[in-house]
């Protein structure tokens, strides 16, 4: 078959799959082909069990796979026939040396652009699309400039605003698409892409500095409103107004409105802290003392609700919970997804197990090994910190009613739907008395719990005894 284009997309995540699935079941006479080093991860690709869970990823992935996508290993030889290179890998914190606990980890796009300088002899449109620190397209440029066969290649960024568990419908009709670059032809080559099925109105283009810091700022604004509304629900503890009524009354102010201020247990994501993290560093880096303190505050504020949620179970169970069974609703950071990177459930656990506690999760989405995962990157929580840690935590998929018998406690961790329906007396009936219930995400009926017998606990509301 005959294509008009052809992209290479390094990084076969939750960024690059999703994103070039949509791309090639818009654009068919485009051949898209996604690559990784991670020969297991791409053979799950090639699979009917694929190796993420996003509502709608399959059936469009099965649509286009086969036809114009394709997921491979052979990075090189993809590089080479590429028209479009898309850079689509993870740009951790770093754990170490200078900027530690702020500062983006770009050696996976600096590798990307060594190997991309190394092997293409021709010239190629490469795009930013992992989440990076301001000036790194620059960087790619120095070095795709340096490093290979003196080819003049094109250095765009483009972010990604997606949000999991919707990532196909903000892929099928995004509020924007930004694209950030100086090279004309570029930029009008990659706007075609995307003007195949998006209006011209909602591209918009800019230089590569703003494109990169929209990125940053845009995730910091979001997690701004969530930690605002956060710290007042625990003024609202201590008032006895509900944090739910105050957001909806502010919310309905045009100039705030609604979205992005229902409290919780805290946002988790790979984006939010990482993104802020490095918007802190950047000001840090630039001298703005007062700028960085201030967008570090969002952090600071999500660290505490999830302390203080764990404390308050703490408190309500007799201030002891060694040996109890506390059964948590949910591990993934939010619901329609299996992805658990910063999830708040992680680090609730930690300090219940910390105290002793007999965790026992239940996620419809979330495996073992991936939570065992995040406990230990996250957290520090592994059987070297913790020897007994498996005896402590365990995580199931089948049976949440099963989690329930003999806890002493429920926790909602994720805000699934399948929570709200649950048949709760059958497992008050399980549980040990008093049964409590911490609602972390606020959305279950409290007043038909306690009407059933469990003593309700919930984020920014009055508790009754």
């Amino acid at each position: 078959m005959s294509y008009s284009l052809k992209i290479c997309c390094i990084g076969a995540g939750y960024v690059g799959g999703p994103t070039m699935a949509v791309i090639a079941q818009k654009c068919p006479h485009i051949k898209v082909t996604v690559v990784d080093m991670n020969a297991k991860l791409i053979a799950a690709w090639n699979t009917s069990d694929l190796p993420i869970y996003e509502p709608k990823l399959d059936e469009v992935v099965f649509e286009a796979r086969g036809r114009n996508l394709f997921f491979s290993t052979e990075i090189d030889a993809t590089l080479k026939e590429a028209d479009i290179i898309f850079v689509c890998v993870n740009t951790p914190t770093k754990t170490h040396g200078i900027g530690a606990g702020s500062a983006s980890n770009i050696k996976n796009v600096e590798a990307c652009a060594r190997n991309i300088a190394k092997v293409c002899d021709t010239p190629k449109i490469i795009v930013e699309k992992s989440t990076v620190p301001v000036k790194t397209g620059e960087a790619i440029a120095r070095i795709v400039a340096s490093c290979g066969h003196g080819i003049n290649h094109a250095v765009l960024n483009n972010p990604e605003f997606l949000a999991e568990g919707t990532a196909i419908d903000d892929l099928w009709a995004p509020s924007r698409v930004l694209i950030g670059g100086t090279d004309a032809k570029a930029l009008e080559t990659l706007v075609s892409v995307y003007a195949n099925w998006i209006p011209r109105e909602r591209i918009i283009t800019t230089n590569l500095w703003s494109s990169e810091l929209s990125k940053l700022v845009a995730n910091a604004v979001l997690a701004q409103r969530i930690s605002s509304i956060n710290s007042i629900s625990a003024l609202c503890e201590a008032t006895h107004a509900d944090v739910d009524e105050v957001a909806k009354a502010v919310g309905m102010d045009y100039r705030i409105g609604k979205y992005f201020l229902k409290s919780s247990v805290g946002f988790g994501g790979s984006c939010f802290q990482k993104d802020i993290l490095n918007l802190v560093y950047l000001c840090e880096s630039y001298g703005l003392k007062e700028v960085a303190e201030y967008w570090r505050q969002v952090c600071t504020m999500n660290d505490y609700q999830k302390k203080r949620f764990a404390n308050n179970m703490i408190k309500a169970m007799f201030n002891t919970i060694t040996g109890k069974k506390i059964a948590l609703l949910g591990f993934a950071f939010k619901k329609d997804t299996g992805d658990v990177r910063e999830t708040a459930a992680a680090y609730v656990a930690k300090y219940l197990i910390e105290e002793k506690a007999s965790v026992h999760v239940y996620d419809p989405k979330v495996s073992a090994e991936a939570m065992f995962e995040e406990l230990n990157y996250t957290c520090d929580v592994n059987e070297k910190t913790i020897p007994d840690l498996k005896k402590l935590i365990n995580i199931t998929s089948t049976d949440v009613y099963a989690v329930a018998k003999d806890s002493h406690a429920l926790a909602i961790m994720t805000e699934w739907d399948e929570f709200k329906t649950l048949d709760y007396e059958r497992i008050y009936a399980s549980m040990l008395k008093p049964a409590f219930i911490f609602d972390g995400r606020n959305i279950l009926d409290h007043q038909a719990l306690r009407k059933i017998g469990f003593e309700v606990h919930a984020i920014g509301k009055v508790f009754e005894a």
